[in-house]
C-alpha cells in the first residue's frame, strides 16, 4: 500500500518561503514517479512540479524559478522548496505518486497524500 505523508505547510507573507516534505516508503520513493500538486477552492488540481522515476523534472510555468523539487535518498523524502511566494500560490498542496515513469499531470497520478495547506497573504 502506498502511503504519502506531507508536512511543512503554513501561512506566510508574500515574498516568503516554505519547504514542503513528503515521506514515502523506500519502495515508493525509489520506483515511483512523484510530484507536487495544488488545488485552490473551486479549481481543479494542477501540477506544480514532478520528478519521474528516471529523475527528470517538470515545473509549471507559474512556479519556474521560484520553486524547486528535490529528493533526499537517505530519508526517502520528496521536498518542494517554495521561494518568493505569491498570494496566488495559496492552495492545498498534495504529494502524488504513480508507477508510470512518465506521469506528469494530476490525472496520471494514482496515489495521494492528505494534503498540506499553504496560505500566502499580501
Amino acid at each position: 500500500q502506498v502511503q504519502l505523508v506531507e508536512s511543512g505547510g503554513g501561512s506566510v507573507q508574500a515574498g516568503g518561503s516554505l519547504r514542503l516534505s513528503c515521506a514515502a516508503s523506500e519502495y515508493t520513493y525509489r520506483r515511483y514517479s512523484m510530484g507536487w500538486f495544488r488545488q485552490a477552492p473551486g479549481r481543479e488540481r494542477e501540477g506544480v512540479a514532478t520528478i519521474g522515476s528516471y529523475g527528470y523534472t517538470t515545473y509549471a510555468d507559474s512556479v519556474k524559478g521560484r520553486f524547486t523539487i528535490s529528493k533526499d535518498n537517505s530519508k526517502n523524502t520528496l521536498y518542494l522548496q517554495m521561494n518568493s511566494l505569491k498570494p496566488e500560490d495559496t492552495a492545498m498542496y498534495y504529494c502524488g505518486a504513480d508507477e508510470n515513469p512518465w506521469a506528469v499531470v494530476a490525472p496520471d497520478y494514482k496515489y495521494w497524500g492528505q494534503g498540506t495547506q499553504v496560505t500566502v497573504s499580501s
